[in-house]
């Protein structure tokens, strides 16, 4: 089974991005909830990635691969964009957006939520983002 996959950035490839995670995933016996809740990290940090990082400009590429090790699943994310900040990173109070009706701001929050381990790199111009998450 192919674990990578390359595209454009574009927002409407977000859609391929999903299925491909969740092709990937069937060959485990996940539980739906883990299941999507997996599809929806890698789906947020791809979102990110695109709009953010590389400002849907389609003539710009990003690749996911994903590994199995050791009893967790890697999922690795990269771009040529502008790289995240992660230690200028503050958590937001997700239950005061919900609260006041906020929307967005609270995708790395839940992304760190979902996922075990949440990592981000850059080196020579290439950016990446590791998704750990055991699951056997």
């Amino acid at each position: 089974m192919n674990n990578s996959i390359r595209i454009s950035c574009s927002k409407k490839n977000l859609k391929t991005i999903r299925e491909f995670v969740t092709q990937y995933l069937s060959q485990y016996e996940l539980s739906d909830i883990v299941l999507n809740q997996i599809v929806l990290a890698v789906d947020e940090i791809s979102a990110n990635l695109i709009i953010h990082a590389n400002q849907e400009d389609a003539s710009k590429f990003m690749e996911l691969a994903i590994e199995r090790l050791n009893g967790q699943l890697l999922f690795e994310i990269s771009d040529n964009g502008i790289s995240f900040q992660h230690s200028n990173y503050k958590e937001p109070d997700i239950e005061e957006h919900i609260r006041i009706g906020k929307k967005g701001g609270v995708g790395i929050a839940i992304v760190n939520r979902i996922m075990d381990k949440v990592e981000f790199t850059s080196r020579n111009g290439r950016n990446i983002c590791r998704l750990y998450k055991t699951v056997f």
